[in-house]
């Protein structure tokens, strides 16, 4: 009969301690306290991360509200938009700009008249709303050239869609008075502009 051999006992003993701690951890301490631990730490190093992104941010404050001073101050010297509060108004101001534009380009009307102009009513209002009339025109060559140019230079800024041109004879204004150059033109187009969005519509949009 051999002799019992101590170290290997105790080796042995001590690898059976082992496993025994070892699945004891993988059963009671992984996941109930390791797992736990690091999604804690997780979330904490994403809070981190926010909030250096919000001080950075802050920091950029001041220039960002500078540039923003600076971008309206060259809006209100240039403006874009029409500054009408309601498409009504802005509709009116409109139809007196065309006519003052068309009165500019024919004084009394001797070579470019207004046949017709009606409002156009938009069925979705976008994010910035549009007001558009509907404008028909009798004018010579060189007075229709200036009409278009003075519309969609100015100041609000103004623009021309759906141009149709006819060419026609001889023809009179409604003065009774003959269009100049020797024939003139038969125009239709859409005139329109565009109004500051109402108050928390960039918000919404974004």
């Amino acid at each position: 009969m051999r002799a019992a051999n101590p170290d290997r006992d105790r080796w042995l003993a001590l690898a059976i301690l082992g496993g025994l701690l070892l699945l004891a951890y993988l059963v009671l301490v992984h996941p109930w306290w390791t797992v736990p631990m690091l999604e804690v730490e997780g979330r904490i190093d994403d809070l981190q991360q926010r909030d250096l992104r919000a001080r950075m941010e802050l920091r950029q404050a001041p220039e960002v509200d500078k540039r923003l001073q600076a971008v309206r101050a060259e809006a209100e010297r240039v403006p874009g938009f029409m500054p009408q509060r309601s498409p009504e108004l802005a509709t009116s101001a409109l139809v007196q700009r065309l006519e003052t534009v068309v009165l500019e380009a024919s004084p009394g009307n001797r070579s470019c008249a207004i046949i017709n102009r009606s409002p156009l009513t938009e069925a979705r209002q976008p994010r910035f709303p549009r007001v558009a009339v509907q404008v028909r025109l009798r004018c010579g060559n060189p007075e229709l050239a200036t009409v278009l140019h003075s519309l969609e230079s100015g100041s609000p800024r103004l623009f021309v869609d759906n141009l149709n041109v006819l060419t026609l004879g001889n023809f009179r204004s409604r003065r009774g008075m003959e269009m100049q150059g020797g024939g003139g033109l038969d125009v239709s187009f859409d005139l329109y502009g565009y109004l500051q969005p109402p108050p928390g519509a960039a918000t919404d949009a974004r």
